[in-house]
């Protein structure tokens, strides 16, 4: 399916995780090389070098709430 997609339109995917990382979703690793190497050839990769704003909130409302 990302094939037939990417050949049409564009796709833009978001992760939080490196590349090196996403071994723990993709457990094969020839899969996970084969995703990586589809998702990354003639596209464009923005490093935006920032946690997840989501994820800090959740860990600021979990302080919170073992503190308060």
């Amino acid at each position: 399916m990302l094939t037939e997609r990417e050949e049409k339109n564009s796709v833009a995917i978001a992760s939080n995780e490196s590349f090196s990382s996403w071994t723990k979703t993709f457990t094969d690793p020839r899969l996970c090389a084969a995703t990586v190497d589809r998702l990354t050839f003639g596209g464009n990769i923005i490093e935006t070098g920032t946690d997840s704003y989501r994820l800090a909130q959740t860990r600021a409302r979990t302080e919170q709430r073992s503190t308060g």
